[in-house]
């Protein structure tokens, strides 16, 4: 078995909008960073939703990740610590949007992002997680996020058609693995707003493990009130209400992988 890298790149991505991307990747960072692993969130969507849910206003955002893939100022004066948590974010804010026709120009378009990560400030802090919060769609920032990933997390709505549209995505990491980063992996699907009630979700559920097996993770996240509302607190679940369905979700999502990782909880953290 080959020996896990030191820091772990996942890239949170599907093409369809409203699957919980973006809640998870709040939620899952804050929860490896309660368990006391040093993580960072890039946000690569242009609403940066992920940097409003953690607390970043707008009018704060001075550097963002547009200035990280586009090599204008240093890593370390756009990294953003919440609080003194073990969580970094670099946030992101509508300048973003040209970023795929500025990208069309460079000569390592695909590449941009995966070369920013290799930035001392970067390399130097010794993250055990970066995850990557992409757009809902497969363009080029969707693109650089998989090129410098070691994996893909796919958030999946428990909902009808769900499956559908998995066939883009799986073929885009195919390709990818081809021509640009050979190692890439898909990290798992998750399921997101399951409600265990409802016969179309199981059915989705057991469509699911059946088609892709142990690419399904374990962990599924409920539909739960308190995930809903924690966003307009800018705060992520695990911290609005620490004992809901949800915020339990997405300790286990993150104990699963961690496990999976070979990585531990810290001494004194609160997983």
């Amino acid at each position: 078995m080959s020996s896990q890298p030191k820091t772990r790149v996942i890239a949170i991505a599907n093409q369809k909008g409203g699957v919980g991307k973006t809640t998870t990747a709040i939620n899952l960072a804050a929860a490896l960073a309660e368990a006391g692993l040093k993580t960072l969130l890039i946000d690569i969507d242009p609403q940066g939703n992920a940097s409003t849910g953690l607390g970043i206003e707008g009018s704060t955002r001075r550097h963002t990740t547009y200035d990280l893939i586009f090599g204008d100022v240093p890593a370390a004066e756009i990294m953003r610590q919440i609080g003194e948590s073990p969580l970094w974010v670099v946030p992101a804010t509508t300048d973003l949007s040209s970023a795929d026709i500025e990208l069309m120009s460079r000569a390592r378009r695909t590449y941009l992002l995966q070369d920013a990560l290799r930035q001392p400030a970067i390399t130097s802090a010794d993250f055990d997680y970066i995850l990557i919060d992409c757009p809902p769609s497969l363009n080029l920032l969707t693109v650089n996020a998989m090129v410098a990933a070691h994996s893909v997390l796919v958030p999946l709505q428990a909902e009808f058609f769900a499956l559908e549209g998995l066939s883009q995505l799986m073929l885009s990491i195919r390709e990818l693995r081809e021509t640009a980063n050979a190692n890439l992996r898909i990290e798992g699907i998750l399921l997101t707003m399951y409600d265990r009630r409802n016969n179309l979700a199981q059915q989705v559920e057991a469509d699911a493990r059946d088609n892709l097996g142990d690419l399904v993770l374990q962990t599924m996240i409920p539909r739960n009130v308190r995930v809903s509302e924690a966003p307009s607190y800018a705060i992520p679940v695990l911290q609005y209400d620490p004992q809901s369905k949800g915020a339990v979700a997405y300790r286990e999502l993150a104990v699963e992988l961690m496990t999976k990782h070979g990585k531990r909880q810290q001494e004194g953290a609160a997983l």
